[in-house]
């Protein structure tokens, strides 16, 4: 009989580390690849399901254990399964037992905090509650709309140059722009707060301080909507029968805009990416064969805009992809791998349009609550670009476009491209390729009826040849239609039998008129 297999990373599993200086690079305690230090997370995430199956070890910085789960119905049954798997990082053995310390560098993820993703049971269900009728109230009529418009002022920066970086101008500012319209503070959105959830979401040295100046805005934020609420999200999360605090109100707040911030540039980078790159798939986007919000979707498959995310835990001794979980066990949800699980996807080049099984937004009781925010940013912000600008193609060749990646994410560092300059439009019309001149403003006698009888010109100005029943040159036309200076009297009323005499006759009236002889 088969020994059931151990945990690899439960707390007897203290397998040394490979002395210093070992060549092999990114491996850790125990011969398991350590995520971080992965040349390639796609390639490395096929070899581990080669040796692994759907469910595999790895390690984290300094050497923390987690298992990272590739399999698409493993993803699955672990996020519907909140009485075997939950986020609460508290019951996290590597940190029960001062493995993970303070400063480690994937703590701003898997520290709990009192929000409804980290939180269960009744307090999962107040706060989850409060953020989703939240949602509930916003108009998505008028989101796309705003969308619309907050793509026109976005293009009329660059239009006229001929060229942009659709990352730097585009993609990391739409979904900002979108996203403090919803809470309402549309006057805090300017570069500062792009540049601060860009710098905080990189981890650099001044990350904190960014976090401060963002939680600064959406502090103010709540105080204004507290002594005078409206029709926005934040007025709606702080008036919720749930009766969020302050502490609560700032913290969702956060979650909210910095969740569908990220998830969202990378989306609309990424699927813009695609169109520039694949001439099949642009071919199908032109063609009809395939719609913007098919192609977003597509991307949603392909290039999820979060690899992965910290992270589930297990509340006791469970099995999952024929692997012994142990009770405090860390595990990853695998969506890129999970997206590409050959069982679900055994030909990745085959198109999914219309089906919407990915593990882009999660799923079970921590699912995305703003995903159909997140698809009407990109499905627009595409559309209308496009609108725009049909001829852009990619500045670069294709082997040049460079990323940052993490465990968590792949972020497209630019996308550089080139275009026909064309002309700013009005951020509240439709965008056109070829926008419509705006007519000049007509004088009051030219909305009168045209004359049923024209004026007679004099015979002075009648052309020769004219008397005998040819038709006048065109100048000649042109200046008497020119002619009248004051508005003509109105015609004479006509009478019925004038009015039967004149109107349009159809078949039937013209064979009566035939058979009648009148």
């Amino acid at each position: 009989m088969t020994p059931e297999p151990q945990s690899l990373t439960g707390p007897d599993d203290r397998t040394p580390a490979p002395p210093p200086g070992c060549p092999a690079h990114g491996i850790g305690a125990g011969g398991l690849h350590r995520l971080h230090e992965a040349l390639d997370l796609g390639d490395l995430y096929e070899q581990l399901r080669e040796q692994h199956g759907p469910v595999a070890p790895v390690l984290l910085h300094d050497d923390v254990p987690m298992w990272v789960v590739l399999g698409h119905a493993e993803n699955l049954h672990m996020v519907r399964t909140p009485s075997q798997f939950t986020r609460d990082s508290r019951i996290w053995t590597p940190l029960k037992e001062g493995m993970v310390k303070p400063d480690h560098p994937l703590m701003p993820h898997i520290a709990w905090q009192p929000i409804c993703s980290h939180a269960e049971g009744d307090e999962h269900k107040r706060l989850r509650g409060a953020v989703t009728a939240a949602m509930a109230t916003i108009d998505h009529r008028g989101l796309r709309r705003h969308i619309g418009r907050a793509t026109q002022r976005l293009v009329n920066r660059f239009c006229e140059t001929g060229r942009a970086d659709l990352v730097d101008q585009f993609a990391e500012h739409l979904p900002m722009a979108v996203m403090c319209e919803v809470l309402g503070m549309p006057e805090e959105y300017d570069d500062r707060l792009v540049q601060s959830a860009r710098d905080m979401l990189k981890g650099t040295d001044t990350a904190i301080a960014s976090n401060e100046y963002i939680m600064g805005c959406l502090r103010r934020l709540a105080a204004r909507r507290r002594a005078r609420p409206e029709d926005d999200f934040t007025s709606h999360l702080i008036t919720d029968p749930a009766g969020l605090n302050d502490d609560e109100v700032g913290q969702h707040l956060r979650l909210v805009l910095i969740a569908a911030y990220e998830a969202t540039a990378n989306l609309l980078a990424n699927t813009i990416r695609r169109v520039l790159t694949d001439p099949g798939f642009r071919a199908q986007l032109n063609g009809g064969q395939m719609t913007v919000p098919e192609a977003v979707e597509q991307s949603l498959w392909d290039e999820p805009p979060f690899s992965t995310i910290f992270a589930y835990f297990a509340k006791q001794d469970t099995e999952l992809g024929g692997r012994r979980i142990r009770r405090g066990d860390g595990l990853l949800l695998g969506i890129a791998p999970g997206n590409v699980d050959p069982r679900v996807r055994p030909d990745l080049d085959a198109d999914m349009q219309g089906n919407r099984s990915h593990l882009a937004f999660s799923g079970g009781p921590h699912e995305c609550p703003g995903q159909d925010i997140g698809r009407a940013i990109a499905d627009v912000g595409v559309d209308k670009l496009l609108m725009r600008l049909p001829d852009i193609r990619l500045d670069c060749p294709e082997e040049e476009l460079s990323w940052t990646e993490s465990i968590a994410s792949q972020h497209l560092v630019e996308l550089p491209v080139r275009f026909t300059p064309r002309p700013q439009q009005d951020v509240m019309a439709q965008p056109s390729h070829t926008p419509m001149p705006v007519p000049q403003q007509r004088t009051a006698w030219e909305i009168s009826t045209v004359l049923s009888t024209p004026p007679e010109p004099s015979c002075e100005s009648v052309p020769a040849g004219a008397a005998a029943g040819e038709a006048p040159p065109a100048p000649f036309r042109t200046a008497v239609a020119a002619a009248p200076s004051a508005p003509p009297a109105p015609p004479a009323p006509a009478t019925d039998a004038e009015f039967a005499r004149d109107r349009p006759r159809g078949p039937w009236q013209r064979f009566l008129r035939w058979w009648r002889g009148y």
